[in-house]
């Protein structure tokens, strides 16, 4: 649940308490349980998503929290399907991160794929533009979050209200006072120009003269390689979801985002690969999936499917989907092939389509459970997701395995990107040589 709706949330359950007065919530017999709520079921004082809202507010504390004999007795699903002619999600629910009302929300139901309403549009209202040319290009939130975020702090450096009339002149002195005043990192620099030079384009219609910008260089760094052992030190330490997702970047070279952001509809168990979308040039691919962690993910994946079956009871369960597929296939939010392989342990609202489900794990949790660990085996590389990437592109140049299906794997779309690698990458000894001097 979101943060808007944990009130109303703890309101039913006080309510609840109060009209039951249990010593404790496991002695409560099952009788009393359903004639609460069936008395709640025929109010006609409140609408059907507030009684729907309730009902599901009761079921996570006696069954998914509590654990009580009483919640694992009772026909949920019937009880939610009386009140049902309308959805759950109703128009008190605010998408915070998107700054949506709920006046707002009412007003203009959001959709999948819909420009998103912007509180900081209401000082620079250009902001709900560049968020549209974001979406149309399809760009991924995270890009789109970050865009708004550094365009907002342009518009605001440069003291005009409207935010209208910037000038690439503005632009350098931003830049300036990046690196100058805040001590920003080049790489934190160029994040901040590119969203910058996508608000002048795309928006502005005036392309910025790259010749006339002092854009920040960044030095390369090579990648950190971690060797055989330290990899073998890493994972043994880790167990659990973390510890499968740690393999499975590993063993299939995925990116952070790409192992985070997979869906149910992307594994293919019969053929033991793996559909990469939504990579970075969007471009995709396959990988195959390891021998060894087939039996673990399908494990885990059960847990999965039986954790989306117990939210669908409860009316929610819903995630993010496509556009595309949202207008041909209205219930495919809820289907199962599109839930997340790796979701958060929250339920949460999602900011775009006001949906309540689980999201995907946040990719911060899985970093600091690799940072932990390579401390815990004595790792003094840094280590993270990236550096696992990194490994698995160099073990596999090592053992000799071509370079361009290597560039596959990885989804390069330029070899020269993954030559790097090969530069790197310690070989295997070489055999002993003897000198032709020894043998005269």
């Amino acid at each position: 649940m979101s943060a808007v709706e944990r009130p109303a949330y703890v309101r039913e359950v006080e309510a609840f308490l109060r009209a039951l007065r249990p010593a404790s919530l496991h002695d409560l017999p099952a009788e009393k349980v359903r004639d609460y709520l069936e008395s709640l079921n025929a109010r006609e004082d409140l609408r059907d998503e507030e009684v729907r809202r309730a009902i599901g507010a009761l079921r996570l504390l006696l069954v998914q929290f509590a654990q009580t004999p009483a919640g694992g007795v009772i026909d949920w699903p019937a009880l939610l399907e009386r009140r049902s002619t309308t959805t759950s999600e109703g128009p008190e629910a605010v998408a915070s991160e998107a700054g949506i009302t709920a006046n707002e929300k009412s007003a203009a139901p959001i959709t999948i794929g819909a420009p998103r309403i912007l509180r900081a549009a209401r000082t620079y209202p250009v902001l709900n533009e560049l968020a549209q040319q974001i979406q149309d290009r399809h760009y991924s939130l995270r890009t789109e979050q970050s865009y708004i975020d550094w365009c907002h702090r342009f518009l605001a450096f440069c003291g005009d209200g409207g935010g209208a009339n910037p000038e690439p002149a503005d632009v350098q002195r931003f830049l300036q006072h990046l690196e100058r005043d805040c001590a920003l990192a080049p790489k934190t620099q160029s994040l901040a120009y590119n969203a910058v030079a996508f608000l002048f384009e795309h928006v502005f219609e005036t392309a910025l003269e790259p010749s006339s910008i002092d854009k920040p260089r960044r030095k390369e760094k090579p990648p950190t390689i971690l060797d055989r052992s330290e990899v073998r030190a890493l994972l043994e330490t880790m167990t659990g979801t973390h510890g499968l997702m740690a393999r499975l970047i590993y063993g299939t070279g995925l990116r952070l985002m790409e192992c985070v952001r997979l869906r149910i509809r992307d594994l293919d168990f019969a053929e033991a690969s793996i559909s990469v979308k939504t990579s970075q040039g969007e471009h995709d691919r396959g990988v195959p999936i390891p021998q060894r962690l087939l039996g673990t993910l399908n494990s885990h994946l059960q847990t999965v499917v039986a954790q989306h079956e117990a939210d669908t009871a409860s009316g929610v369960g819903a995630v993010c989907v496509p556009s595309a597929v949202a207008s041909e296939d209205t219930e495919a939010v809820r289907r199962l092939e599109w839930q997340y392989c790796f979701p958060s342990g929250r339920l949460s609202r999602d900011a775009s389509s006001g949906y309540v489900g689980r999201a995907p794990m946040h990719a911060s949790s899985l970093q600091r459970a690799l940072k932990g660990a390579g401390e815990t085996a004595g790792i003094a590389s840094p280590v993270n997701a990236q550096a696992l990437r990194h490994a698995f592109a160099a073990h596999l140049l090592v053992s000799e395995c071509d370079i361009r299906t290597v560039q596959t794997l990885l989804g390069h779309s330029d070899v020269s990107t993954t030559m790097r690698y090969a530069r790197l990458a310690k070989p295997p000894s070489a055999p002993p040589v003897t000198s032709p001097i020894d043998t005269i």
